[in-house]
């Protein structure tokens, strides 16, 4: 996305936040006076600035820290529960069993909520196996992170929503749920029906949800702040990464995407867990931090 759209879409989601419907200007009496607008502008911007992320709902997508992960597991680990997060997602795990990730999150005081599991393993039968694993490493839901390459058209995705009904089915006598995670081009119109609409229509709540990635959201034309409006419930996990002027990546809270008018309606979306991801960080512990310290002071 070249920057300028980026702006548009920034321009955009803020519009939305802070709408005058929406803060409950006006009243069945007629319009309100300029003085009275403003006042209640500010008010509805003031309540919405008290709102703030739970500390226990801040975590850290483990591909951002793939480079030091795979030589200090554990003091990767204990330096992100240092600066302040609380979960992590997790992806790859770089020679370790999921028993030895846990015991090093136990030891560190981090939690894992989720773990990557490949489309052909949930999609086939090492999905019993991808339960237990993520429910030895203490997770909640065992999410795809992306569709092969040959899927990518309407009838593609419909076999994904059948595949992903089935394994929900399984996932939920072990307590768990299946989750889907987004690219930008899972976002586009092919033979006029949007991807990424088909496996929200055709998936049952009860069953699937979504791990949506802000920025590959954003980068495909999609507005996350609908979404979570439109689907109720749908979103309990987040990947927050921030984009760039140039349309790359960048820190959480030093890009161009506004995550307050986001997270505005991140409540209805359902969402419980916000995890920082940075797919190429210069230094993925600067990086981490940055992303928590905004995250963590942020009120919306």
């Amino acid at each position: 996305m070249s920057g300028s759209s980026a702006r548009s879409t920034r321009r955009a989601f803020l519009g939305t936040a802070v709408g005058l419907a929406a803060l409950g200007v006006g009243t069945a009496a007629g319009p309100a006076s300029g003085a009275t607008a403003a006042g209640a502008v500010k008010a509805g911007a003031d309540r919405c600035r008290q709102r703030r992320i739970p500390p226990s709902g801040i975590g850290m997508h483990l591909y951002t820290m793939r480079t030091p992960l795979a030589t200090d597991f554990r003091g990767t680990l204990e330096r992100l529960a240092e600066i302040g997060y609380a979960t992590v997602g997790v992806s790859g795990r770089h020679g370790h069993s999921a028993a030895d990730i846990r015991r090093m999150l136990d030891e560190t005081r981090l939690r894992a909520v989720l773990e990557h599991v490949p489309y052909t393993t949930v999609a086939g039968s090492g999905l019993p196996q991808a339960i237990e694993d993520v429910r030895t490493l203490g997770g909640k839901w065992v999410v795809v992170p992306s569709l092969p390459d040959t899927m990518h058209s309407p009838a593609g995705y419909r076999e994904a929503a059948r595949q992903f009904n089935a394994a929900g089915r399984i996932a939920r006598e072990s307590g768990l749920k299946v989750l889907f995670h987004n690219h930008d081009a899972d976002h586009v119109v092919v033979d006029g029906e949007n991807l990424y609409g088909i496996l929200l229509k055709e998936t049952d709540p009860e069953l699937v949800g979504f791990e949506l990635d802000l920025y590959w959201a954003a980068k495909g034309g999609d507005d996350p702040g609908r979404l979570f409006v439109e689907h109720p419930g749908r979103f309990p996990a987040l990947h927050v990464k921030d984009m760039a002027a140039n349309g790359g990546f960048e820190d959480v809270g030093s890009g161009v995407l506004d995550f307050p008018a986001m997270f505005d309606t991140a409540r209805s979306g359902g969402v419980r867990q916000w995890l920082v991801e940075h797919d190429a960080p210069a230094d993925p512990f600067v990086s981490a931090l940055n992303s928590y310290r905004y995250l963590s002071r942020l009120r919306y």
